[in-house]
């Protein structure tokens, strides 16, 4: 903002506030609504104008801006603990335009610039601690890369002085010697790139001081152990269809006249970062044997990395964690084809459309799943307090625990002494961790009733003079129409069934069993038997087929960790001590022991209608360390549908490279085709599930 904006509104602006314009203006790129809004800020804090009357005035999207800011206001007002990775998030959802953000960004960086003079230690000391740990990382998040170097800087100048000038004192000690290298190291590179054509400019850049602060530190090492102080960056001035062509030109001038390593390549012009950050980083071996990073970028990555316009980019067919992600992704079209950051003004942030992010009444922030509810809160917090659950206060509003939970909300949970956990619960939580304590809590009291159970029917039989017998007793289950005895004894407890009606159906078919043998039948010779082996005697045995599906009700399994199957595997379940079900695939390391030994507690097991989940499986990928190979499999991966990369692990010896690829994949058939296609990337040499 070259000149002041002739603004003028009901309260007229602090000094800060223009200052706060002025820098969002021409280090962030905002303009038009967002910066009325800093403006009229003041305004509407001190009752001036209402939201309304400046949506009357100046516009809605000035108002939504305002909105989102006297939110995140009342955001801080509730929580006392705002360092966690939880607020952060939680500071984006509640934003709902992505100018705001951006807004409390560019406020905190000007603040910061001011608090020098402050006699205030207390003060200084706490807004630069949150700089460090709530502003520097949404910086970094929204690509305003700048801007997070200078507020890592300003908050180790006021939190640690005496480092801050140390490292500051011994970069300016190193200055000349520091340029005179980077004269010598560009020269002859200079010289190359002229001669191919191109048009460029170089510059070194020190890295920032809290950099190499961290490096210090992690690397225990003095100020004089830290070698890579600085990086040359050439800039390309290069047509968007030319630029990853000419860039990887540079690399190859580059590394002729200089040793790479190959261990320090970062390509991030292929597959860009996750917030759209874009630019080849190579390190080579220059004069007097000193290792150099040196960064290749064109003018357009530049600018935006700078500006944090990066931050709206997303690489297509690089599926994000988050809703961040996709709707950078949804908006990354329009802003590659525009030079305007005006275009941003346009867009409300959709952000965290799964998750929701709640408080205890003593402020602490936890996330959830959307349509997480007040049981799925409950058992977060105990599983006693989730097994007692009755309701909750949601901002003192007395709800019942099927209530939704929704961003910013505080949740006091109601519970009960009587209240006790019922099957229905497990359709009214979304998280695995409630579902897995209510299962548990479902099991210690159906134990409990089985046992009670028993203790009815035995002194009942024994009063009739009827010796129980367990084989008939579950006959007689059978009988009367219960598919597990769980059911058949919670009823007895609870005197659903004439108890003198069991006694009367045992004793029947106990009458009808001893008709049944009174013919005195021969035993046959042990001649007449055939053997029949373990694996035949559990096929003809299980004649019922456990059906593998997520919304099977009653019934407790588990995908098996030793073999890890996934849909469309050959499978089989085996019955733990714990009475759950475990599913192995039929070529387990595991499952000829299992046969052998505990044949009798293997069932059959398929699965049912299509793959509904994902599943992660490991690849293990050997090969040739060539460069780029790494880059080429993971490229691959990222263009396959309905597929992500979650993890990746390389090592390399000796020309070979071993890598873990962990994939998350729908069901066998999708994998078989990823397998395939991994196969084909040169220098593969096998690949191979784990």
């Amino acid at each position: 903002m070259e000149e002041r904006i002739d603004f003028v509104a009901p309260v007229t602006p602090s000094e800060e506030d223009y200052l706060t314009a002025e820098l969002a203006e021409n280090e962030i790129g905002l303009k038009g609504d967002a910066v009325i809004a800093i403006l009229l800020r003041k305004s509407v804090e001190q009752g001036a104008l209402t939201l309304d009357e400046v949506g009357e005035k100046y516009g809605k999207p000035v108002m939504q801006i305002l909105h989102g800011l006297q939110r995140i206001k009342e955001l801080y007002v509730k929580a006392p603990v705002v360092e966690s990775e939880n607020f952060r998030n939680l500071l984006l959802s509640f934003a709902e335009d992505m100018r705001v953000i951006l807004i409390i960004i560019a406020e905190r960086v000007n603040l910061m610039r001011s608090i020098r003079d402050s006699e205030d230690d207390e003060a200084k000391r706490r807004i630069s601690e949150e700089a460090a740990y709530l502003y520097a990382p949404l910086a970094h998040k929204l690509g305003l890369y700048k801007l997070k170097s200078e507020l890592e800087d300003l908050s180790l100048k006021y939190l640690e002085h005496d480092a801050y000038y140390m490292i500051k004192d011994k970069l300016n000690a190193t200055k000349k010697e520091r340029d005179r290298y980077i004269d010598a190291f560009i020269k002859p590179i200079d010289e190359k790139l002229h001669a191919a054509g191109l048009s460029y400019h170089i510059k070194g850049r020190t890295k920032s001081i809290h950099s190499i602060w961290q490096k210090m530190k992690k690397q225990k090492c003095g100020f004089e152990g830290i070698y890579d102080l600085f990086a040359i960056r050439i800039i390309l001035d290069s047509p968007l269809e030319k630029e990853k062509m000419q860039c990887w030109q540079v690399y190859s001038i580059i590394t002729d006249m200089y040793q790479p390593n190959p261990k320090r390549l970062r390509d991030w012009l292929s597959v860009p970062k996750s917030n759209g950050y874009e630019s080849l980083h190579i390190t080579v071996l220059g004069p007097e044997n000193k290792w150099v990073e040196v960064q290749i970028r064109t003018e357009r990555m530049d600018e935006v990395a700078e500006k944090g316009v990066a931050a709206h980019w997303r690489y297509k067919g690089v599926k994000g964690e988050t809703g961040l992600d996709e709707w950078l992704g949804n908006i990354r079209n329009i802003l590659e084809n525009s030079d305007d950051l005006q275009v941003m003004d346009q867009f409300k942030m959709d952000l965290y459309e799964d998750e929701v992010f709640v408080f205890t009444p003593k402020g602490d922030l936890f996330k959830f799943p959307k349509g997480a509810t007040v049981l799925d809160f409950a058992y977060h917090i105990h599983s006693n307090i989730g097994n007692a659950c009755t309701g909750a206060r949601i901002n003192n509003k007395v709800v019942t625990f099927r209530e939704q939970l929704h961003s910013g909300d505080t949740i006091d949970i109601i519970t009960s002494s009587t209240q006790k956990p019922k099957q229905e619960w497990l359709n009214i939580v979304q998280t695995s961790r409630a579902k897995s304590k209510i299962r548990l809590a479902l099991r210690t009291t159906q134990q409990g009733e089985a046992i009670f159970a028993k203790e009815i029917l035995e002194r009942k039989f024994k009063n009739r003079k009827v010796e129980i017998e367990e084989s008939v007793m579950a006959r007689l289950i059978k009988k009367m129409g219960f598919k597990e005895t769980r059911e058949f004894y919670h009823k007895v407890v609870e005197q659903q069934i004439d108890i003198n009606e069991i006694v009367e159906a045992y004793q029947e078919i106990k009458r009808h069993d001893e008709n049944v043998h009174q013919d005195n039948v021969p035993a046959k010779s042990a001649d007449g038997y055939n053997y029949v082996s373990a694996d035949e005697m559990i096929a003809k045995s299980n004649d019922d087929v456990l059906v593998i599906d997520r919304n099977l009700k009653g019934v407790d399994f588990q995908l098996s960790r030793c073999c890890n199957p996934i849909y469309g595997d050959e499978v089989f379940g085996f019955v733990t001590v714990s009475g759950g079900i475990k599913i192995h695939r039929t070529d387990c390391p595991n499952a000829p022991e299992l046969r052998k030994r505990f044949g009798y507690r293997v069932v059959k097991a398929r699965w049912s209608g299509k793959g509904q989940s994902q599943y992660n499986i490991t690849l293990r990928v050997v090969g040739n360390d060539d460069i780029g190979i790494v880059n080429n499999l993971t490229s691959i991966i990222s263009k396959e549908e309905k597929l992500s990369l979650r993890s990746i692990s390389i090592d390399s010896h000796d020309g070979l490279f071993r890598g873990n690829l962990v994939v998350a994949v729908d069901d066998t058939s999708r994998l078989q085709s990823l397998i395939k296609r991994l196969r084909t990337v040169k220098g593969v040499k096998n690949v191979m599930r784990v």
